[in-house]
């Protein structure tokens, strides 16, 4: 049975996938894995990069982009895993969502595998995900964003009191960052999930266009019974954002990813007032996002009509 199969979503990052293509195969161990890459109507000459330089690649070329999960889904499906009922046989022990903007040392997929074959009780696993400056990159270890966790960020409190087990547990600011520590999710970025936990937890939600799909695949897993880990015993570079932080589209989304998540798995039990609270929270937030992707639309526009030669 194979290994590992590493399913990477792209969407207009070319050079930094063409790096990470090339750590990925350096990577070093006794380990066998399949590359499958959804290109999500790049812009850019991705498609064209990934045939020409990795012919080995499993190359899933969409002309629309109808999101990470959506994507991520195609992915999983090439690799073995459907909708409904088991995996097919020839579906791999473990799959990797990775992003284009990261680069693997070379035992990190080695690592990652000995990890969850030691480690039998864990359904998904992610490691230490670092910015290029060497900072950590935040996202990599979260709590559920339940109303209280949702309610001591949006207020400000996780960032007044990072190191406080209470208030910071959006991200684990309080946990030592060398530490490896059970959590609640691991961030799409790197994301190793066992076959048998997939095949539980079912694909995923396609209701998210980006941001949120990996909390939900999360929450999914662990209600049917695994634990999720974050293994500072390997760490990863990621970029971040390389693809959407030029897209003020892509804050809106993770408003809107907000609001499904919540409505999903925790309007039900919450308290009227907190209710309230919550979804008008998410909500100006959301329409300030709006307000401001609108906004950059028509300075973008008037630039331009004003500076025909732009270049943009």
């Amino acid at each position: 049975m194979l290994d590992l199969s590493i399913i990477i979503v792209n969407y207009n990052t070319c050079n930094l996938l063409r790096d990470c293509l090339i750590s990925v195969y350096d990577s070093q161990g006794n380990i066998n894995f399949n590359v499958v890459v959804i290109d999500n109507a790049s812009l850019d000459d991705s498609a064209e990069m990934i045939e020409t330089k990795f012919p080995q690649v499993t190359l899933i070329a969409n002309k629309v982009n109808s999101g990470f999960a959506y994507a991520n889904n195609q992915g999983l499906r090439q690799v073995g895993f459907d909708d409904d009922g088991p995996p097919q046989s020839h579906a791999p022990r473990y799959t990797l969502l990775l992003n284009p903007d990261t680069l693997l040392p070379p035992t990190a997929l080695a690592d990652m595998i000995a990890f969850m074959d030691n480690h039998p009780e864990v359904g998904a696993v992610g490691p230490k995900l670092v910015r290029p400056d060497g900072s950590l990159d935040l996202a990599c270890r979260r709590a559920f964003p339940t109303p209280e966790v949702s309610f001591y960020r949006m207020v400000g409190l996780s960032k007044l009191f990072p190191h406080s087990p209470l208030f910071g547990r959006y991200n684990m600011t309080f946990a030592d960052p060398d530490k490896l520590i059970e959590v609640d999710s691991v961030v799409g970025a790197f994301m190793m999930v066992r076959r048998e936990a997939i095949a539980q937890a079912g694909l995923l939600d396609e209701s998210y266009f980006m941001y949120g799909e990996d909390l939900d695949w999360a929450y999914h897993i662990k209600t049917n019974g695994w634990k999720i880990y974050y293994n500072p015993a390997v760490t990863v570079i990621h970029v971040k954002r390389a693809a959407s932080r030029h897209s003020p589209k892509a804050q809106i989304e993770f408003y809107r990813a907000m609001d499904i998540f919540y409505r999903k798995f925790y309007a039900d039990s919450t308290p009227f007032w907190l209710h309230g609270l919550v979804v008008t929270g998410i909500n100006l937030s959301w329409r300030f996002s709006q307000l401001k992707y609108h906004l950059s639309g028509l300075f973008k526009a008037n630039t331009l009509n004003n500076n025909p030669s732009t270049e943009v």
